[in-house]
């Protein structure tokens, strides 16, 4: 730890960087657990290293994604668990990056916070590290921002930002899908990271109404299954990749079915859904339940159980499904492509 570099001004203001010292010192066993074979140096320096192999890619290109964890970070606060959200942050960024087809390669992370706590930084950058062991990348680097005065103190935002390589020949085509194709849905773990200033609206939400109970969610209290990380998609989308004809992939984010799934489709060309057909997980019966919203808006604004879809040929549809299946997905036929321009039809 660096023992020469220290401010009383600075800290009387509401910095102390010998914070920011430890908590480097004490996140570096998680960074380490990220450390692939192009990480050319470890954390401290003014930039990231990344040796880039593309022995079998004849024409590497790079793909890019950057995403934070939204409001549901709030729940993090109120709980005071601190070691999941960056498992999202991961998530949505490379769960992006691999609707391309593209591997993700490296992540960095910012962490801005009113007051930098080295324990609670560490513990973010914990949740990084899981979730760039989860998609096989590296953690490269990043920033911690102390802003005391724009944030309170036990406050803090996260964000993230990752590049990843296809080659260009292998880069999905959603052009060649056409009707009769299969999408497939790939189940999510629960809310993932999107729609919760309504979830948060919905429950109003505080220490009180996130300690309770609902029948349909089991054992678990609210907070624990809102706070349930986003499901990285990675290695089971690249297993699959390797095995299939995959046409496209969508990542089922923020504006759920209606906006995330028309943008991996051709113009032309619809997803047509039976409502009957999408396995409902019971955390959105319960928000729907609860806030009294119209099923249309639910399907516009959460996942539904549903964190990823792919298109394959009707022909490889079993093939595709047990391929997720080996990687640990659940998956199973979502509905199937139709000539018309609605974007996606729920009957």
């Amino acid at each position: 730890m660096n023992t020469n570099s220290y401010s009383n001004s600075y800290k009387e203001a509401g910095v102390d960087v010998t914070a920011g010292y430890k908590a480097v010192e004490l996140m570096k066993q998680y960074v380490a657990r990220t450390v692939t074979n192009g990480v050319l140096d470890g954390i401290g320096g003014f930039g990231g290293l990344f040796e880039l192999d593309i022995t079998d890619i004849k024409k590497p290109v790079l793909v890019s994604g950057t995403d934070g964890v939204g409001t549901k970070i709030k729940i993090a606060f109120l709980l005071d668990k601190h070691d999941t959200v960056g498992i999202d942050c991961v998530a949505m960024c490379v769960n992006d990056i691999i609707c391309c087809g593209a591997k993700p390669q490296f992540f960095l992370d910012y962490i801005a916070c009113g007051k930098n706590i080295p324990e609670k930084i560490a513990a973010i950058v914990s949740g990084v590290a899981e979730g760039c062991v989860q998609a096989g990348c590296a953690l490269v680097g990043g920033e911690t921002a102390e802003h005391p005065g724009l944030m309170p103190e036990d406050e803090y935002d996260l964000a993230g930002f990752s590049v990843g390589v296809v080659d260009k020949d292998k880069i999905l085509k959603p052009d060649t899908q056409k009707a009769g194709d299969v999408m497939i849905a790939i189940k999510s773990s629960g809310v993932h990271s999107n729609g919760f200033s309504l979830v948060r609206k919905v429950f109003d939400v505080n220490e009180e109404t996130l300690a309770k109970k609902y029948d349909e969610l089991g054992d678990k209290t609210l907070g624990e299954t809102l706070l349930t990380p986003t499901r990285i998609y990675v290695k089971a989308i690249m297993n699959l990749i390797d095995k299939v004809n995959v046409k496209s992939v969508s990542h089922i984010t923020g504006g759920g079915f209606y906006e995330n799934i028309p943008r991996a489709l051709p113009k032309g060309i619809s997803a047509q859904i039976k409502r009957s057909d999408v396995q409902v997980l019971p955390i959105f019966d319960v928000i729907a339940r609860v806030g009294n919203i119209p099923e249309r808006d639910m399907f516009n604004t959460f996942n539904m159980g549903v964190g990823m879809t792919v298109v394959v040929d009707k022909a490889d549809a079993d093939k595709a499904i047990a391929a997720l299946k080996e990687a640990g997905e659940e998956a199973y036929v979502l509905g199937e492509l139709v000539d018309s321009d609605m974007g996606v039809i729920i009957c």
